[in-house]
C-alpha cells in the first residue's frame, strides 16, 4: 500500500488493458451503428465506412495502448537501472 501512495508502483498499466478492451468494444459498436444506422438500408458505402471504422478503431486503440505500455516499461527499466547503480 505504501508503494502505491508514494508512486513507487504504477497501477496504470493494469488499467490500460481494461481500457483497450473498452476501446475495442466502442470501435465495434460504432462500426456496426455506421453500417446499420440511418435511412436507406445497408449500402456499399455504409458497409465500407463501418468496416473501416471497426478496423481503424481497433488498430488505433491497439497502437495507443501499446505506446502507453512502452512508456511504463521504460519507467520500470529506468528504475531498475537506478537501483542497480546505487
Amino acid at each position: 500500500m505504501k508503494s502505491m501512495l508514494s508512486f513507487d508502483s504504477m497501477i496504470t498499466p493494469k488499467i490500460v488493458t481494461v481500457l483497450y478492451w473498452l476501446l475495442l468494444f466502442v470501435a465495434v459498436v460504432s462500426g456496426l451503428s455506421t453500417i446499420f444506422g440511418g435511412y436507406g438500408g445497408i449500402t456499399s458505402y455504409k458497409l465500407l465506412m463501418g468496416v473501416g471504422t471497426i478496423l481503424g478503431g481497433a488498430i488505433g486503440a491497439r497502437i495507443w495502448c501499446e505506446l502507453m505500455i512502452v512508456i511504463f516499461k521504460i519507467n520500470e527499466n529506468l528504475q531498475f537501472l537506478k537501483e542497480t547503480k546505487n
